[in-house]
Order: C-alpha cells, then structure tokens, then sequence
C-alpha cells in the first residue's frame, strides 16, 4: 500500500504558482460570492482566501442574507464579468434552495468560472477541448499522474454522478482512455460493481461506503469524501481496511482536499492567462 499525499503534491503546485506570480509580476484577483450563514461554506471560503494570499492572489468575498433575491445575486455577477480586475468569480455552493443554482453560475462569464461549472466549460471537457476544469477532479487527475498510475486501457468506476466531481472525474478518465463506469445512489449491486475494477474514486459523501470486501487487490482508491462521524474526520472508504488491499490510497483528510485548493488556484491563473489573451 502506498499513500498518494495530497498535503506533499499540492505544496509543490502552489510554489510553483507563486513563482509564476512573482516572476511574472501579475496580480489576478478572486471573487467570492457566498449567500447564507452555512458553517462549513463560511470555513471554506475562509481557507480559500488563506491559500490565494499565501500564492499572491487577491481574494475579495461578498457575503449576501439568506434574503437576497436572485436577481441580485447575478446583477453582482454580471458586474464582476465586465470587471477587468476581477479575473476569476466563484459562487460558493450550495445555494439557498430558493435559488436556481444553475442559472445562477451559468451567468458566469466562462473565461471567469474558476469552478468550471458552466455548460460552456462542461461541454468542452466533454469534447475534449481546452477549458477549465472542476478543481476536484483537476486535483484527482494530479495526483494520479504524480504517483504514475498508468490510466490508458485501465478499468475505473467512478461512484457519484455530481456536475462538481462524479461526472467531470469520468470525462477526464474517458479522455485518458480510461474505460469507465458511472455508479450512483440508483446503480443495483455496488460491491459486484466495484470489485474488479483497477481504479475506484468515491465521492458521494456516505461514510466508509466502500468496504475491503468491494476492493481487488491492487487497486488504486481515491475517497473525496469528508464525513464527520463521532467528531473525526472520515472519507467515503474505509481506510484502514481497504488500504491493506489498494496498491494506491488517498487518506481523509490530507489526500483530495488540498489537490483541491492547490488546483482551485491554478484555476484562477488559467482564467487570468485566458482573458489577457
């Protein structure tokens, strides 16, 4: 077995990022637009703008009443699309349930949507062309090619069907030449599923939902899932005991997670070179 850090890939992504900052004497700003007094969306938002500062990006944060009405939730949005100083806007999900999420980012001026969540970035991972890419799946691809885990020709079965990771994760393994299957809260026998595949990426927020007994020997597993259970921090796969089968794991916390900032920033740069071109 053999631990796929997160924590170690994503430190080395953000030198780099601040490097090209420094080097290039850019400054490229974020935006952040979080409606609602959620908890755990305020700690997100909070640790997002740590790590934009630490690599020399600016964040600025508009934070709305659970009141705001929609409209005026992409009045600030179509404002930021016409700020040339605001590079890279992010509408902090979920969303209060009155609102049309999806109108909502889609407003989003694509060569902005740092989360890659727009149809017109959505589609083009699809078809294989450039465009920006979810931070979490970005992330996982990151750190399977860091740790040379061969993807051409390998089975995968990637379980949960969001627009944020289960779907973009298997357009990305599709497009490695991957040979993927879609498992989701509907799909009938998940341990039959799962149990031959060479690569397994969980991500549907269901505590240790992947079992020993789902896992070949030998199998990559990545676990994007952050569960709280009893007041620890628990993933989608039961790791202690899944780990001694994977010949590759990820760990909650410490392996996604921060692939997942680290890559969020280089997001926001990706957005920045774009628009100056």
């Amino acid at each position: 077995m053999y631990i796929m850090d997160g924590k170690e890939v994503s430190l080395k992504i953000r030198k780099i990022l601040k490097e090209e900052v420094i080097s290039r004497g850019i400054s490229p700003k974020l935006l952040v637009i979080l409606v609602g007094d959620d908890m755990a969306s305020q700690i997100y938002v909070k640790s997002k703008e740590r790590a934009c500062k630490k690599v020399g990006i600016e964040a600025e944060t508009i934070v709305l009443d659970n009141n705001t009405s929609q409209k005026e939730v992409i009045d600030i949005i179509n404002k930021a699309n016409k700020d040339k100083s605001v590079n890279g806007i992010l509408v902090q999900l979920p969303l209060p349930d009155y609102m049309d999420a999806s109108a909502i980012v889609n407003a989003i001026d694509p060569l902005k949507d740092v989360d890659g969540l727009t149809v017109i970035n959505q589609g083009k991972l699809v078809s294989k062309e450039y465009g920006i890419v979810p931070a979490t799946p970005k992330g996982i691809l990151a750190l399977l090619k860091y740790y040379n885990v061969k993807l051409d020709g390998k089975d995968a079965i990637v379980i949960g069907r969001s627009q944020l990771v289960g779907k973009p994760v298997a357009a990305l393994l599709l497009n490695e030449n991957a040979t993927v299957t879609m498992a989701h809260s509907h799909s009938n026998d998940l341990q039959n599923l799962c149990k031959n595949k060479d690569i397994i990426i969980c991500a549907v927020g269901h505590a240790k939902l992947i079992t020993a007994d789902m896992v070949k020997e030998g199998a990559v597993v990545i676990d994007t899932g952050i569960n709280r259970v009893h007041n620890t921090l628990v993933g989608d796969v039961d790791y202690l005991a899944v780990a001694n089968k994977a010949s590759r794991i990820t760990p909650v916390p410490g392996g996604v997670g921060p692939m997942t900032v680290a890559c969020l920033l280089q997001n926001i740069i990706e957005c920045y070179n774009l628009q100056q071109k």
